[in-house]
């Protein structure tokens, strides 16, 4: 089975891995399920909650429905630990249901990639917090999350 190659590929470094998170950040900041499930292997497995989506389609499907309930989502990933194909992150995402309430949702990721660059395993820990809109931090235009604006560690996520 061939696929495609997505740079940077493992064995990562610490400055190899930057790139690659930053990338996935860009990519969920989309909002396209169909991008963000190109990322990842044909029979890709993850655990996001409850949920254990298992190939791309199940991901994308995951995704539709993520963000039909998640609205204005706005994402910020930050590096953890690096080793092999093996990328640790943290991250916080704030959005808002259809009734205007606020979240600021914090989570871990344990990500495995094959050697083409894609990501054939996702185990994620997310947590919700209420929040008003007055505490919203992430605020730049829907996309990819501005270059000058603070990362987790500089918020003091």
């Amino acid at each position: 089975m061939t696929h495609e190659t997505r740079p940077p590929l493992p064995p990562f470094t610490r400055e190899s891995a930057v790139v690659k998170v930053r990338a996935a950040e860009d990519a969920w900041n989309s909002r396209d399920p169909a991008r963000v499930a190109r990322a990842y292997t044909a029979d890709s497995r993850w655990r996001n909650r409850a949920e254990f989506p298992q190939g791309r389609e199940q991901i994308r499907a995951f995704l539709e429905r993520k963000w039909a309930r998640e609205l204005d989502y706005r994402l910020v990933k930050e590096l953890w630990a690096v080793e092999g194909d093996r990328i640790a992150v943290r991250f916080a995402y704030e959005w808002r249901d259809d009734s205007g309430q606020w979240f600021r949702s914090h989570g871990n990721e344990n990500w495995e990639f094959d050697a083409q660059g894609l990501m054939r395993l996702r185990f994620a820990s997310i947590n919700d917090r209420p929040i008003t809109e007055a505490e919203r931090l992430f605020r730049w235009p829907s996309g990819p999350r501005p270059a000058d604006h603070p990362g987790l560690s500089d918020l003091g996520l």
